[in-house]
């Protein structure tokens, strides 16, 4: 087997493959909401990992759970600060920060980080972290 370096790419396709990322989350957003068990499953890579804001990690059969049971989650919270960043035409990785609603009922603001990757034409979550960053000026 031989390896291939991830192609570089131009601003260009920066921008292009960064919409396919923004396209990709609405995507899951709408697999969430229409708690599509099978899609999910298909959209999470196989060693998907996330990190609470608590630092309790989930593997992918864990988050898939709490996405289908309505867990208060950075997949489908209003976000801000978007940042979408193009190392390679493969992996897209994604910061921002939402309002989540916490175990003690407080809305705190989240800064979060997901990573996407590709595997032909299809897009993964491949890991997602959260970090609290204080109690919310908005509301979820």
């Amino acid at each position: 087997v031989t390896a291939h370096p991830p192609a570089i790419v131009s601003e260009a396709q920066r921008k292009l493959i960064s919409e396919e990322v923004e396209a990709f989350r609405r995507e899951v957003a709408a697999a969430i909401k229409a708690k599509d068990a099978k899609r999910l499953q298909r959209m999470y890579a196989p060693s998907f990992v996330h990190t609470h804001t608590s630092g309790k990690t989930d593997d992918k059969k864990a988050r898939i759970a709490a996405l289908l049971k309505g867990d208060p989650v950075i997949e489908t919270a209003p976000v801000s600060d978007l940042v979408i960043r193009i190392p390679n035409d493969w992996v897209g990785i994604a910061t921002a920060v939402s309002p989540i609603k916490s175990d003690d009922g407080k809305i705190y603001d989240a800064r979060w980080t997901s990573v996407d990757t590709r595997e032909g034409q299809s897009w993964h979550v491949a890991a997602s972290h959260g970090t609290r960053d204080g109690e919310s000026k908005r509301s979820q």
